[in-house]
């Protein structure tokens, strides 16, 4: 008997592992421009809402940031400013920006170390 496989309908979202929420909302609010869509009773995570997409942040005791783990990228129109308000607020680039066949990307650092991929397409 051949077994069905599992369809996957969506990515539900994607969740990066904070030591302190409160200074990573202060990055991914002030630097990133993000609009929480949902905040924990207890101020443990934090949800966004990325054009229908759910990305969020969150303090657990056993999950814990990591630079070489999975990665987000958010889509921007202009890399090359994105980068250079990026500077400007101090945040790591731990990639300088470069070209692939299909995009301009740049790999950024939350304040726990995490990476974050800022990404443009070429085309639309």
């Amino acid at each position: 008997m051949q077994k069905t496989a599992i369809r996957i309908r969506e990515i539900a979202f994607t969740g990066y592992p904070v030591k302190n929420v409160e200074r990573s909302r202060k990055f991914y609010e002030s630097v990133l421009g993000l609009t929480p869509s949902m905040v924990s009773e207890d101020g443990a995570w934090v949800e966004y809402d990325v054009n229908g997409a759910a990305f969020f942040i969150g303090a657990f005791e056993d999950w814990a940031p990591n630079s070489s783990g999975p990665s987000v990228a958010f889509e921007v129109d202009d890399l090359e400013q994105a980068v250079q308000q990026i500077r400007d607020e101090q945040v790591p680039v731990f990639k300088e920006p470069f070209e692939t066949p299909g995009c301009h990307l740049a790999v950024i650092g939350d304040p726990d170390g995490n990476s974050i991929i800022i990404h443009q397409r070429k085309c639309r």
